[in-house]
């Protein structure tokens, strides 16, 4: 019988435990653990997340360029819509019972417990009548966030655009989540980290008729959103909209540099599109159109991207490398021989400066034939190869054949042709300075951006070094700033022998006999640089680059319009208007600014 009282005990004694160590958990998890509660409550409350608003972006004179304006994304519980009248529903948001029954299946295969989006951006002129009658229609609700907003329908290539986040963009970057927006293109995305922000939360009690009857706990349970940082851009506003102005109706683009920071003051990709277009419900609509239907391209940066020859402005290159290696002097003459290679204009033995004033072509050939072969080799295959490997080596030290290190992302390298270019192309040993020539004049297999020949003429501007160009100059109120762009980029070329390239450039535009004189200024010297990269069966593309003032320049500029002949022709007046409009503030030679604007190249491509 003992033994049967010590068995009742000890069973009695583990119930009594079992029932303790139950007490225990269920008050720890009633009383002291709050995430019971809310996990208990979930069909009460509602978890809302607080969007950060993205930084705005300010031009150089804190002109806005980017604002936020308030959207509203209609959010849906699959599992919570209940007995709803679908074509009240669908009435109400404007949509079709086909797209209605489509964004159900959307909605429950992402989760039917969790909330997701079912439409977004609304904007706020129909926030109003839609927030009204939303509490009708159980599983739905409402949830702020912001859109971006353009006061001028400018620069969309530089500001770029934001767009919903993909999967891909999730599995890289944890911070992510379905439904958040991200920086697709431009400073948007250069600066995706600073601009975004950190998202906050907010748990809100919602009564049967889902209606929020404020916060959970007092918001103790509630996260603030942090706003992004705001950027302070390079840009000047209002020279970058007469720029896109000046482009209107030409393919082409501009780029304008202030030379002592390398700070892009105008980066003007044409034709172009309003960045408004690229912003809330008809965003997919709009983007579409411009990719497929806009046979212009408007998306594509030519400023960064598009690839062209050099042409004759690569003769300041030449001159630079043939001076700093002692193969000519200033005083060099050269015959213009044009059996061995075409010219233009009344011109026989020029000097340097006389030969980049009148553009000449023998020259710049003898002066690269002296770079190539030095007679460093009995053998011309060989010794072709030992000059260029060293003209190679200078050439980069512009910048050319490589991407600038700049925060413009997705910009073009351009090519500068190497040895190991040309052992592939014509074998090694088959190739000389008679296969390669056409260099010479910024022909053949030369490649450049436009944003590289704008920094050519701030290089040159310079005397000798650029300071890499780029498009932000604070980040938030603090000055922050990359140091890749306060670090000056050397060319190797002393600057002594800047002057008479310089001199020379002035004569382009303000002599007689320059290439150049539509770019003339009463007030302001300007030194510059036609070019023309030629097309077989098609007009010519019009290139020139400058810089003014000659003594202690502001601005640097390379312009390009396609299809429209010779550079003194268009891009020269071109780069005239943009340099007096920076620098004075006003135009005025009317004529040739309305010369400009009625000017139109992209007939003549289309019918090619």
């Amino acid at each position: 019988m003992r033994s049967l009282e010590d068995r009742k005990i000890v069973i009695l004694g583990i119930f009594i435990i079992i029932g303790v160590t139950y007490l225990i958990r269920l008050f720890y998890l009633q009383v002291i653990d709050e995430t019971y509660k809310l996990s208990a409550k979930n069909q009460a409350l509602r978890y809302v997340v607080q969007y950060a608003p993205r930084g705005l972006i300010y031009d150089r004179n804190n002109q806005l360029l980017v604002y936020n304006e308030a959207a509203y994304d209609i959010m849906v519980i699959p599992r919570q819509v209940k007995n709803i009248d679908t074509l009240g529903f669908c009435n109400l948001l404007g949509i079709e019972k086909a797209g209605f029954d489509l964004k159900m299946e959307e909605a429950k295969s992402f989760s039917t417990y969790k909330a997701s989006v079912f439409e977004k951006q609304i904007p706020s002129s129909q926030f109003a009548s839609i927030s009204e009658k939303l509490y009708q229609y159980s599983g739905f609700y409402i949830q702020k966030r912001t859109l971006r907003k353009y006061p001028k329908p400018i620069a969309s290539h530089v500001l770029g655009y934001v767009s919903e986040v993909s999967p891909t963009n999730i599995t890289k970057d944890k911070y992510y989540r379905k439904g958040d927006y991200i920086g697709i293109s431009g400073l948007e995305k250069e600066y995706e980290k600073e601009l975004r922000g950190k998202r906050g939360r907010k748990v809100l009690l919602v009564d049967v008729h889902n209606r929020q009857k404020g916060s959970y706990k007092n918001g103790n349970y509630d996260s603030l959103a942090v706003e992004g940082d705001n950027l302070y851009c390079t840009i000047d506003r209002d020279l970058q909209e007469y720029g896109e102005q000046l482009m209107r109706n030409k393919r082409g683009s501009i780029v304008a540099i202030e030379p002592a920071t390398g700070q892009i003051l105008a980066l003007i990709s044409s034709p172009s599109y309003d960045p408004n277009l690229l912003v809330g419900r008809d965003r997919s609509d709009n983007y579409n159109n411009l990719v497929a239907n806009d046979t212009l391209n408007p998306l594509f940066n030519r400023a960064i991207n598009a690839q062209y020859r050099p042409g004759s402005i690569f003769k300041l290159v030449e001159s630079l490398i043939g001076l700093q290696t002692g193969i000519i002097t200033t005083d060099t003459r050269i015959k213009c021989n044009r059996g061995i290679i075409n010219c233009h204009g009344s011109h026989s033995n020029d000097n340097l400066v006389e030969a980049i004033q009148h553009s000449c072509n023998p020259y710049f050939y003898q002066v690269y034939k002296k770079i190539i072969q030095q007679g460093k080799s009995n053998s011309i295959f060989k010794d072709s190869e030992i000059g260029l490997k060293q003209w190679h080596e200078m050439v980069t030290k512009f910048g050319f054949g490589q991407k600038l290190k700049s925060d413009i992302p997705g910009i073009g390298s351009g090519l500068v042709p190497d040895v190991n270019f040309y052992n592939k192309w014509y074998g090694e040993g088959r190739w000389a300075f008679s296969t390669i020539y056409s260099n010479s004049i910024g022909e053949g297999e030369l490649g450049v951006v436009p944003i590289q020949m704008a920094n050519l003429a701030a290089t040159i501007a310079n005397k000798g070094y650029y300071y890499t160009p780029h498009l932000i100059k604070s980040i938030s109120d603090s000055g922050r700033i990359r140091e890749e762009f306060v670090t000056k980029n050397l060319t190797g070329i002393d600057s002594k022998y800047f002057d008479p390239v310089i001199s020379a450039m002035s004569a382009v535009v303000n002599q007689d006999g320059g290439t150049a004189r539509r770019a003339r200024l009463d007030s302001i010297e300007v030194c510059g640089k036609t070019g023309t990269v030629q097309n077989k069966d098609r007009p010519d593309h019009s290139v020139f680059i400058c810089f003014a003032p000659r003594e202690n320049p502001k601005i640097a500029i390379a312009a390009y319009v396609e299809y429209s002949d010779f550079g003194g022709l268009w891009s020269a007046p071109i780069s005239a208007l943009m340099i007096e409009k920076y620098l004075t503030g006003e135009v005025t030679n009317k004529a040739k600014e309305q010369r400009i604007l009625d000017a139109s190249f992209l007939t003549i491509y289309e019918e090619k």
